[in-house]
């Protein structure tokens, strides 16, 4: 009765002040939450699950676990053309950790990235064991606007947004520890820990894009599910690829792999019609949102990978984080 009467305590003090958004019915305290939802939108949802020493280094701190579970998951919803509305916690904790001072700094994290994005914790659930972090979040899109995989058409142009090869550059750092200057340093650090969700960039999506991913296994791979999700092979002129001035300090055949296999990058991939490409560019400029175009799609060919890098076969297996590779 400790243990659950713990928990609870847990759950009351450092979690319940983040339920208080539009759309709530019932948010933390009962066996489930209720949601308000209009009658036209659809529902849209994604789970993360983050691992100490997999997904964040041990050394990492509370608020630095919190912001980067949250925003990984954001970025899901950008991807998505989706506005993001609720989210769930499912908190693993060893017992050491299980502090007040733990708790308080974790809470804070969370607290900074769901007031950003206007998002309510709704639920979730607490328990000990190695250190995890489960993020279930939910969103709104208008019936039928949804960004998938599968709407792309030969012909079309291939965008990112932002820059390539930061996450991998800033996953470097944290595990040498390289000095590359104490600004570079923090910009990676930030990057990694506190990735900027392309929310706004989604919703303005659905205005012009046909297929869009988020860039977290890296821009081959993810690129790659596009192209095998609506049947096409995509061409990437690496000329084209945006890279950060910060990543000139490193060599260029690293920054290259980086950019094209590095993860963690959470930038959006997406795809225009030609007919629309000029449109798009005035209100990406408009919004002040960096986008690149760095090559198109074309038909499938069935005895070649489905992404070619500079008119080379680049196979989409060698390019991207995989959990059980």
């Amino acid at each position: 009765m400790t243990q659950s009467r713990d928990e609870f305590a847990i759950i009351q003090r450092y979690f319940c002040d983040l339920t208080g958004q539009d759309g709530v019915v019932a948010g933390i305290g009962d066996d489930a939450a209720v949601l308000a939802i209009d009658a036209v939108p659809q529902l849209v949802m994604a789970c993360d699950t983050l691992v100490a020493s997999t997904h964040f280094p041990q050394r990492a701190s509370p608020a630095q676990i919190a912001t980067r579970a949250l925003c990984v998951n954001l970025s899901d919803m950008a991807a998505m053309g989706a506005k993001p509305k609720w989210f769930t916690l499912a908190l693993t904790l060893p017992p050491e950790l299980a502090s007040q001072s733990w708790l308080q700094d974790f809470s804070r994290g969370l607290a900074q990235i769901a007031d950003r994005y206007n998002v309510a914790l709704v639920g979730g659930d607490t328990t000990a064991g190695p250190l995890s972090v489960t993020v279930t979040l939910l969103g709104e899109v208008p019936n039928g606007a949804s960004l998938l995989r599968s709407g792309a058409a030969p012909g079309e142009h291939i965008y990112v947004s932002g820059t390539l090869g930061d996450g991998a550059a800033a996953l470097d750092y944290l595990i040498t520890g390289s000095d590359t200057g104490a600004e570079v340093n923090q910009r990676l650090e930030e990057h990694f820990y506190c990735p900027q969700p392309q929310i706004e960039l989604g919703l303005g999506l659905r205005d012009f894009a046909t297929a869009c991913i988020d860039i977290s296994d890296g821009l081959v791979a993810d690129l790659g599910h596009i192209c095998e999700a609506s049947q096409l092979r995509a061409q990437i002129n690496t000329e084209k690829l945006p890279i950060h001035p910060d990543l000139g300090q490193f060599p260029d055949s690293q920054v290259l792999q980086w950019a094209l296999t590095g993860g963690d990058d959470y930038q959006l991939c997406f795809t225009i019609p030609e007919n629309c490409t000029d449109d798009f560019a005035k209100w990406a400029q408009s919004m002040r949102i960096p986008v690149s175009a760095i090559g198109k799609l074309v038909a499938l060919d069935a005895h070649q990978p489905v992404v070619e890098i500079d008119g080379r076969p680049a196979p989409v297996d060698k390019g991207g984080y995989n959990h059980f590779r």
